[in-house]
């Protein structure tokens, strides 16, 4: 265990040198990102993430950087994560998956919450929802434990897997804090993901039987080579690795890059596939929706949904992923 102090500047080295990685290392390695909300991203991440080996994603329920005005933009919200963006990954070959929940920030919204959860049900059971998250704590106020509490009973009704976001501050507390719940109200942990891990929670995480997933982020959160001395520590099982890339600064290629990482650093290739892409598809696929047949789509650009493309003007569709993205 280390002081924060020493976590952020391993951290920030490690940011300082993703850059360095030979991604030559994992050509022809197959990736599942289980957190990454693309709906931040744009239509080019969508390409690099294609080409280093990403077949599927996770996208959570997300909050918007500000405050939602309205119940209606959380509906649109939760429309776009089951459908346009569920169509606009599909057209660069890569499987999208999401999770529905009320994210703990705009939990603290309590009137806003009330309309939010009457919502969810109409959500929940729709095509490609592999959960419920990204929930749990941020401030860990009495408003985020009452809803998380609430939708504790939403996924134990559905039979889906929780996704736990733990708080950045106070997160060793909060991380356990969050299992407590979730075992009070009668969770196999075997269907919780505890998610933004790190050095101080890892241990406790897997012990309990929980998933321990870890999101490697530029500067801050997990970085690239820790996640190796991590792996290297406690061994591939229920651990999972994410790039949680969002309208900040984050990395969509976190995934590819971490494994370039480990398999430099001597880690089997076998590990390396149940941390960047088994255990996800393990741990998800409890809510019955995922099948990995389906990652091996076909392209067809010249789709449209709700009458809508990619393609722009007299831009050319991609056929198959052989094709460059503007032929």
């Amino acid at each position: 265990m280390c002081c924060s102090h020493n976590i952020e500047e391993r951290s920030l080295e490690s940011a300082q040198s993703a850059e360095k990685f030979d991604m030559d290392l994992i050509k022809g390695m197959k990736f599942f990102d289980p957190h990454v909300h693309m709906t931040s991203r744009t239509t080019d991440d969508y390409q690099a993430m294609a080409d280093a080996g990403i077949v599927a994603l996770i996208e959570p329920s997300f909050w918007l950087g500000q405050p939602r005005t309205g119940v209606d933009s959380f509906k649109d919200y939760y429309s776009s994560l089951v459908g346009w963006e569920r169509f606009r990954s599909s057209q660069f070959g890569i499987k999208h998956y999401c999770t529905i929940g009320l994210n703990s920030r705009e939990a603290n919204n309590e009137s806003l919450a009330e309309q939010v959860m009457e919502m969810l049900p109409l959500f929940m059971y729709k095509d490609g929802v592999v959960g419920i998250g990204e929930i749990g704590f941020d401030d860990q106020t009495a408003a985020e434990e009452k809803y998380y509490r609430l939708q504790l009973e939403l996924a134990k009704e559905a039979g889906l897997p929780v996704q736990i976001h733990t708080p950045h501050r106070d997160k060793k507390r909060g991380t356990q804090r969050s299992m407590d719940i979730a075992v009070e109200h009668g969770l196999n942990p075997y269907m919780v993901i505890v998610d933004h891990n790190n050095e101080e929670t890892v241990k406790e995480v897997l012990d309990r039987g929980f998933w321990a997933a870890f999101t490697i982020y530029p500067f801050t959160k997990m970085g690239n080579q820790r996640m190796v001395e991590i792996t290297k520590q406690y061994g591939p099982e229920r651990i999972m690795v994410n790039s949680a890339a969002d309208w900040g600064i984050s990395d969509p290629l976190a995934v590819p890059k971490t494994a370039a990482l480990m398999k430099l650093n001597g880690i089997s290739l076998a590990d390396i596939e149940l941390v960047t892409y088994r255990n996800a598809i393990t741990a998800f696929a409890q809510s019955g929706q995922i099948n990995e047949a389906d990652f091996t789509t076909t392209i067809d650009q010249s789709a449209k949904f709700e009458g809508n493309s990619i393609l722009r003007g007299g831009q050319q569709p991609r056929i198959d992923k052989s094709s460059i993205i503007i032929s």
